[in-house]
This record gives C-alpha cells, sequence and structure tokens, in this order.
C-alpha cells in the first residue's frame, strides 16, 4: 500500500534538490489572477488547496508549463479531448477531514459532562493523479491561453499586498542596510528600503523604473521579503503563539530552519492571494529543509498548515477581503 506522505514528501524533496522551491509561483497568471492565485482544475474551476499547491507549483517549474490549469485523465475525456499519449501524470492529494464517535478500550461510546458523544476528528488521505492543460488536446474549453500579446509593460498594482501589510498593525522598520528580520522581543518588523531592491536584469513586467538612475526596482521581491516577515510576525505569543517563533531557537537549528520553511510557504500563499510576483531566495536553508523532509515524511504537511494558519490569520485583518482570500485558500 502506497505511503502517501513519503510519496509527497519525496516529491517535494526531489524539487528541492533540482534547485526548484515547490512554494514559489511558477508563473504570471495571465486572465486568470483575479479569480485563480492558486493552480485550478481546469473543468470545475475549483482551486487546489493545501500541500497541493506546493506539488503542482513544483511540477509546473520542473517541467516548464506556462499554465496553472490541471484535470484528470477521464476529466479530459469526458470534455471531448484527451491527455497525449506518453504524457506523465503529477500527484495530487484529496485531504477530507472525517469524524467518528470516540470509543474507550472496552469499545462503549465516550460522552462529555453533558452526555454528548464525543468525536474523534481525522484525515482521509488518498491520491490521484492529474494532467496539467498543456498535456491535453482536442479540449474546447480554453485550450491554450497564452500570454503572448499581452502588454509585459503593464505594472502589476501591488494595492493589495501594501494593504495587508497596513492592516496587519506590523511595526515595521525601513532602514539602509542588508537585514530583514523579524525580532520577537520587540514585535518588530526591519526591512531594507524599497529602493534598495534592485536589480538590472529582471524582466520588464516586474519592475518600475527609477526616476533617477539606471536601476530598477524589484517590487515584487520587496513584497515576498515584507511577507515573509509578516508571516513570522503572526507566530508572536500574543497571537498565533507559533512555537517556532516563542520557542528561542538557536539560529542553524533544525526547529529555527522550519519556521523559515512556514515562512517561505506563508510568503508564497500571501503573494499569490495579493497578485504579486516575487521570489524570496534562501539558498542557506535548502540543506535543512532536505534533512528536515528525509527525516519526518509528515514535516511538509505541518509546515503547509502552519503557513495556511498564519495566512488565514493575516487575511481576517482584512475584513473587507478577509472571507474571499480565505475561501480561495482553504477550497
Amino acid at each position: 500500500m502506497s505511503d502517501i506522505y513519503l510519496d509527497v514528501t519525496n516529491k517535494i524533496v526531489s524539487a528541492l534538490s533540482q534547485g526548484v522551491i515547490p512554494w514559489i509561483k511558477p508563473w504570471t497568471t495571465s486572465g486568470l489572477s483575479a479569480d485563480a492565485p492558486f493552480p485550478i482544475n481546469a473543468i470545475t474551476r475549483r482551486p487546489y488547496a493545501g500541500i497541493n499547491i506546493p506539488l503542482l507549483w513544483a511540477e509546473a517549474r520542473l517541467r516548464g508549463y506556462r499554465q496553472d490549469r490541471w484535470l484528470t485523465y477521464n476529466q479530459a475525456r469526458k470534455a471531448g479531448g484527451h491527455v497525449r499519449k506518453g504524457e506523465q501524470s503529477t500527484l495530487a492529494v484529496l485531504y477530507k477531514p472525517m469524524s467518528k464517535e470516540a470509543h474507550d478500550e472496552d469499545d462503549q461510546v465516550v460522552r462529555d459532562e453533558q452526555g454528548n458523544v464525543k468525536m474523534v476528528q481525522f484525515a482521509l488521505l488518498r491520491t490521484h493523479c492529474l494532467f496539467n492543460i498543456e498535456q491535453t488536446e482536442g479540449l474546447p474549453i480554453e485550450e491554450q491561453q497564452n500570454d503572448e500579446g499581452e502588454d509585459t509593460m503593464a505594472f502589476i498594482d501591488h494595492a493589495p499586498a501594501e494593504r495587508l501589510l497596513d492592516a496587519s498593525g506590523a511595526h515595521i522598520e525601513h532602514r539602509y542596510g542588508d537585514s530583514a528580520f523579524y525580532l520577537p522581543i520587540r514585535d518588530l518588523i526591519q526591512l531594507p528600503t524599497k529602493a534598495q531592491f534592485v536589480d538590472d536584469y529582471l524582466p520588464i513586467r516586474d519592475l518600475i523604473q527609477l526616476p533617477t538612475k539606471a536601476q530598477f526596482v524589484d517590487v515584487g521581491s520587496y513584497y515576498a521579503t515584507a511577507l515573509h516577515e509578516l508571516t513570522h510576525w503572526s507566530g508572536h505569543h500574543s497571537r498565533l503563539n507559533r512555537e517556532g517563533i516563542t520557542g528561542g531557537h538557536a539560529f542553524g537549528s533544525a526547529a529555527y530552519a522550519f519556521e523559515e520553511l512556514v515562512a517561505e510557504m506563508g510568503a508564497a500563499f500571501l503573494c499569490a492571494l495579493t497578485g504579486t510576483q516575487g521570489e524570496l531566495r534562501h539558498e542557506e536553508y535548502l540543506a535543512s529543509w532536505l534533512k528536515i523532509l528525509k527525516e519526518d515524511k509528515r514535516a511538509i504537511f505541518r509546515a503547509s498548515g502552519l503557513a495556511r494558519e498564519a495566512s488565514e490569520y493575516l487575511l481576517a485583518l482584512m475584513p473587507d477581503q478577509a472571507t474571499e482570500a480565505t475561501e480561495r485558500l482553504t477550497a
């Protein structure tokens, strides 16, 4: 019998070993970003959630897919098309929360003080195989969306990311320098100045030209960094009380690296939800992440769950958008 936790972990480890960070979104969602920040089912338009997000993102990066629409073999056939011969499927996981009556050692139903039956919560996991829309032929549904011909000069409006930072109420200081960090003892986020996020070689769609310098502001990387630190901020004892922040773990420890993994995934989810194209580059943690995942097949599930919890908490601080954005994250 297949071990789903091990299968998923092996996929993530394989991607990391090839230098692909699975929780970084691999594309701009041309025409779809407003409704589908995460991978979606090409037929139902339902977004994939949980561990399926990094799994599908990683596969897209490894195989060079430009679209974030997926479907099963049978869905392609029923829609009037087919998966091309020889195409390989991608692992996905169906997660279904379940509950059942609690029983004691004598197989008697357990009740609480009010006489109500206690319930035990558990999850039903099973795998299924998906194909990217680019692996199919003959589908009548928006078969080959292509971003060619779009205005690549258009600058993505990052107002949602800015509103998220503002709504959090986090104490954020910008100082010229090389450091970006969250300091729990002062409950403070420190970031370099926005003008420091520069790169002469970035694609034009990711840039705004500075008025006085022949350089470009890498807006996406700024927000990715800020949202990474904001995810750390959510773990403060007065908020989510996440052990990775409150435990006082030393730099270089496994627990420290695991919190960095949570923050990276949290930032990736928030970047997707706010339409921000940003990428963090924490190569120094790759070896630690690989070690953690190889030693514990459930670690990636825990990290994904904590990142989702942090994202939901932060989105809830934006009453005008929290419900819609949280539905996208949890669907």
